[in-house]
């Protein structure tokens, strides 16, 4: 699938970093620094310590805990107030670089330090640099680097491809949830339903956690044909929950990753965490080596994919449009 166009010219800069990236060392050419090397790892939701994913990614690049690498792990469980004390207990802990997840945990450790090298794995939030996080994607300046995900893009792209699975569908609920700040994510799907004619009702859950079989029933009361679940940590960790209540009142949904179409809900496009973590292990391999967060390009992902569950289409009785159906990477039967 094409990635999602990105306009701004300095965003485009950034793909000169992939080119660049193949002018580099293989993985496993050299050796990590001789000694033991600290990171932190903080996460607001999510798996509480670092995902096997990345931990892989870091393994190819030869750098295994236990061995010549110490770990430090802090998870909010969702508590957004928590986030800045545990930021400064991994400044404490003299660690290397911290990775910190999701942009809650991105601007809490901002906050804390502006020294000690920050790996974001990854932005989902507003324009980087538009809103001063970093100088601009070629060279961050300061203390900060990482993965950025482009969500504003990407949920305006999704909501595309959710029109065109369902053409006749014309009022859509867009799920959101009040932990987090959505607003710069609207305006791109916003002009998406104006250009296609589409309704849209925004669904807050309110509190993330419990609440979808409400904001699912809200969603049929307000008599939408389908559901857009928005780019989320939060949302990523419920995918389960939200998928049941949507096949509880029969409502096809569009999920930012295919982990929610193999468990039943009807599309999905997206990266995967996979990728992003091969990216954010290589801003953290790149700093152990003497690199500096401030010369390097903050990295995208190169790699989409559209997955399609027909087993969910059949049973909403629904037809995917051939032409979409050649374009999925991935089928659920």
């Amino acid at each position: 699938m094409p990635a999602p166009d990105c306009r701004s010219a300095d965003r485009r800069s950034v793909l000169a970093s992939f080119a660049i990236a193949l002018a580099l060392p293989k993985r496993g050419a050299a050796q990590p620094a001789q000694g033991l090397r600290r990171i932190g790892w903080i996460s607001f939701v999510g798996t509480p310590g670092l995902r096997p994913s990345f931990v892989e990614a870091l393994r190819e690049l030869g750098w295994n805990e236990g061995r010549n690498l110490a770990v430090e792990t802090r998870h909010a469980e969702g508590r957004r107030d928590r986030l800045n004390a545990l930021a400064a207990e991994l400044v404490a802990a003299d660690v290397d670089l911290i990775v910190a997840v999701a942009p809650t945990a991105i601007l809490a450790t901002r906050q804390v330090t502006d020294s000690v090298p920050i790996v974001m794995a990854w932005w989902g939030g507003p324009d980087l640099v538009s809103s001063g996080v970093i100088a601009s994607y070629s060279r961050p300046g300061g203390n900060i680097t990482g993965v950025d995900m482009l969500l504003s893009a990407l949920d305006a792209k999704r909501l595309d491809l959710l029109r065109e699975a369902l053409p006749a569908a014309r009022r859509i609920g867009v799920l959101i949830h009040s932990q987090q700040l959505f607003e710069p994510q609207l305006p791109g799907v916003r002009e998406v339903a104006a250009r296609s004619g589409l309704t849209l009702e925004i669904v807050d859950t309110r509190d993330g956690t419990v609440g979808y079989a409400e904001a699912l029933d809200s969603v049929l009361r307000l008599r939408c044909q389908a559901l857009l679940v928005m780019s989320s940590p939060v949302f990523g960790r419920d995918r389960r929950l939200i998928v049941e209540q949507a096949a509880r009142v029969r409502i096809p949904t569009m999920h930012p990753d295919a982990l929610a179409v193999a468990a039943g809900g009807l599309m999905s496009y997206g990266t995967t965490l996979a990728h992003l973590d091969q990216l954010a292990a290589r801003q953290v391999d790149r700093i152990l080596r003497g690199a500096r967060p401030a010369d390097l390009p903050v990295e995208q992902p190169s790699r989409y994919e559209l997955a399609l569950n027909l087993k969910t289409a059949r049973e909403l009785s629904l037809t995917i449009p051939k032409p979409l159906l050649l374009r999925a990477d991935h089928l659920v039967e």
